[in-house]
């Protein structure tokens, strides 16, 4: 099948990834999976997809790395990173290291599809009036702590400076996946 519709989809979460993929699939896509790193390199020695899906949080480890293996695969793939773990640092990142397009979930497969087509950005788009609140910052540097220290809980309290239950409390009412 040509590059031009054929997906691979990084997801951990096995219902998550079936679900993903039946959508896409009745899209006119063919759809590769993969659960993580090891997995996308033996895909991609075989594949040569136009389209990536990944979740940014694999099984404990970050998908950025896998963003940045889909990049140097082939510079003009179109990916978006999925995330339930949304902040400014993740975004640039992933932004820096290839992805076209990041969505914080719950997104659906129009939602992924619409960010593929918009994936040379968009000049026109309005400044938000509302400044950043202390929690959404606070939400970003424990997110940005967590990916730092590859989503291990007690060295992000650890360099946070806070008890390891507070920080799971803290987690806790943010219920991401």
């Amino acid at each position: 099948m040509p590059a031009d519709r054929l997906l691979v989809i990084v997801e951990d979460d096995a219902g998550f990834a079936r679900t993903l993929k039946r959508s896409f699939e009745r899209r006119g896509y063919e759809v590769l999976l993969a659960t993580g790193l090891d997995d996308l390199s033996a895909l991609l020695g075989e594949h040569d997809p136009g389209y990536a899906v990944v979740d940014l949080k694999l099984a404990g480890a970050s998908g950025l790395a896998c963003v940045e293996k889909l990049h140097a695969h082939d510079a003009g793939m179109l990916i978006v990173v999925l995330t339930g773990y949304a902040s400014i640092a993740t975004a640039v990142e992933a932004i820096k290291l290839g992805a076209c397009h990041y969505l914080a979930k719950p997104s659906n497969t129009d939602d992924i599809e619409e960010a593929f087509s918009k994936a040379t950005g968009d000049a026109g788009v309005a400044l938000s009036e509302r400044p950043t609140s202390i929690k959404t910052l606070e939400w970003e540097r424990i997110h940005e702590t967590l990916a730092e220290t590859g989503f291990n809980i007690s060295e992000t309290a650890r360099r946070l400076g806070m008890h390891r239950r507070t920080l799971a409390r803290k987690l806790e009412k943010r219920q991401v996946k």
